[in-house]
């Protein structure tokens, strides 16, 4: 009896021991954070930027990995599908919460797949004319639109992700007809701004900032609930009479679900201590983004509400599903 009691013992401790295993061996290996976007782009750039200080914390290779393709869906599934050990990453902005209500059909779910390390940073975002545009003010703009109707227009990068949707809520409460002309990343849809081939974008703040301040962008409004430091004259949407406007853009971290949570802590950690230097700081600040490195919980629980919130916002605007 004594020897069958041992064994027993014995038995549940491997157990144990084998559950703890992976936690305790972690990371074994490199670890790659997969871009869902071609390189070049701002979360590509933001990714390269995290990669060193988190490799130096972790004590193995960080590398990005692009996988574009697909609205970003093509990376978001390589993870979701991946090994749940923690070597490999999903870095996203809030693309990744609208997909569950703009696809017909995705080869995962993004809430039941995923599961959320770190928020990292946020950026606001902003209404910008070109200077070709004679409307100087939201309100000058709304009026010419109006009285306009199909006359102007506005570049988008994608359908549905936030930019796009802050365009169309906005044309929606305002009840104007505005064009959108699609473009194929930032880049572009930047260069035909300053060209003057489009009359309006709605943009990261970061990435209109530098045409703002040399006056070859206006800023019209910033579309959030609070005004942001970088740009502390620009009223937002809600102060100029647009409520419920409390969009924004944020970069995140997850990995596939099924990772332990003790991984998940560690690269929770990495992930901030990588935010948390005076070249990184002004590295971000000087793209005006806002440094979060929030926990796994409360990036789970903003990813939930902002996975539910656009799908509101979807269904409001009336964006057809996508194949």
């Amino acid at each position: 009896m004594r020897h069958r009691w041992i064994s027993t013992i014995l038995a549940v401790s491997a157990c144990l021991l084998a559950g703890h295993a992976p936690a305790q061996s972690f990371p074994s290996r490199p670890i790659r954070i997969v871009v869902p976007y071609a390189a070049g782009g701002s979360v590509d750039i933001f990714a390269r930027m995290i990669a060193p200080p988190m490799s130096k914390t972790l004590g193995v290779a960080v590398f990005v990995d692009n996988r574009a393709g697909g609205g970003a869906a093509i990376g978001a599934e390589a993870v979701a599908k991946s090994a749940p050990d923690g070597h490999t990453l999903l870095l996203t902005p809030n693309a990744l919460a609208i997909m569950p209500a703009l696809y017909k059909q995705l080869a995962f779910d993004p809430l039941r797949d995923l599961s959320p390390v770190s928020l990292l940073i946020s950026t606001d975002l902003v209404l910008v004319a070109s200077s070709r545009l004679r409307a100087r003010t939201l309100s000058e703009m709304v009026a010419y639109a109006k009285s306009h109707p199909g006359m102007l227009n506005y570049g988008s990068t994608g359908v549905a992700n936030p930019l796009h949707l802050t365009m169309e809520m906005l044309k929606a409460a305002a009840g104007i007809d505005i064009v959108p002309i699609p473009y194929k990343g930032d880049a572009p849809l930047n260069s035909a701004l300053l060209a003057g081939e489009v009359d309006l974008a709605v943009l990261p703040l970061g990435a209109a900032a530098t045409g703002i301040h040399a006056n070859w962008l206006h800023p019209l409004a910033l579309a959030g609930g609070n005004r942001s430091t970088f740009l502390p004259d620009v009223s937002t949407l809600p102060e100029q009479g647009y409520p419920g406007f409390e969009t924004g853009s944020w970069q995140g971290l997850f990995v596939a679900a099924g990772t332990p949570a003790e991984i998940i802590v560690r690269l929770q950690r990495a992930a901030v201590a990588a935010l948390d230097n005076a070249e990184a700081r002004d590295r971000l600040q000087g793209f005006s983004q806002t440094l979060v490195g929030s926990s796994a919980q409360a990036f789970g629980t903003r990813f939930r509400a902002d996975v539910a919130r656009f799908a509101r916002i979807v269904q409001q605007a009336g964006i057809a599903l996508q194949d």
